[in-house]
């Protein structure tokens, strides 16, 4: 089996359903700020306005790399061989997970993770959404191949 490579499209359905949920919670912290600063109860405005920072890094972050992938650090395509993942990132690097290799597909079939230790045994991790493949199609076709490599050694283990 020869390295087999799917290249990543940006998700853009996704992007709308995370702008649909980053965006009113953000918000809706950010009012809270509000109420709480000119309401005298300082220390609680300080609280939400940390959480409202952390919601709108954590939305920004997965919207731009993973949906999008704007980002220098996003991927944009994965091979996988018999012994190695290679991920290939948007600024031309590369990333090769050659050991400890695991797939943590979520319930709804939706998205799945994909973690790893690289040559210098770093444990690296990965998100990609059903939207990133072309097609539906492709994105069984990965999700059998890594079943396939997982079933034929030990390399990949898969979580659910």
């Amino acid at each position: 089996m020869s390295d087999t490579r799917f290249n990543l499209v940006q998700d853009r359905k996704g992007m709308m359903w995370d702008l649909l949920l980053y965006v009113p919670t953000v918000v809706a912290l950010l009012s809270m700020v509000l109420k709480f600063w000119y309401g005298g109860d300082v220390s609680l405005a300080y609280l939400f306005s940390f959480l409202a920072s952390f919601f709108f890094i954590a939305g920004a972050n997965r919207i731009l790399k993973t949906r999008l992938m704007l980002l220098p650090a996003a991927p944009i395509a994965i091979e996988i061989g018999k012994q190695v993942t290679r991920i290939i990132f948007r600024n031309g690097e590369q990333v090769e997970l050659v050991k400890d290799l695991r797939i943590y597909a979520d319930y709804s079939g939706r998205s799945f993770g994909l973690a790893g230790l690289n040559k210098s045994d770093q444990r690296l991790q990965f998100v990609f959404h059903k939207g990133q493949f072309s097609s539906l199609k492709d994105y069984q076709a990965i999700q059998e191949m890594l079943k396939l490599v997982s079933s034929s050694s030990d390399f990949f283990s898969i979580k659910k």
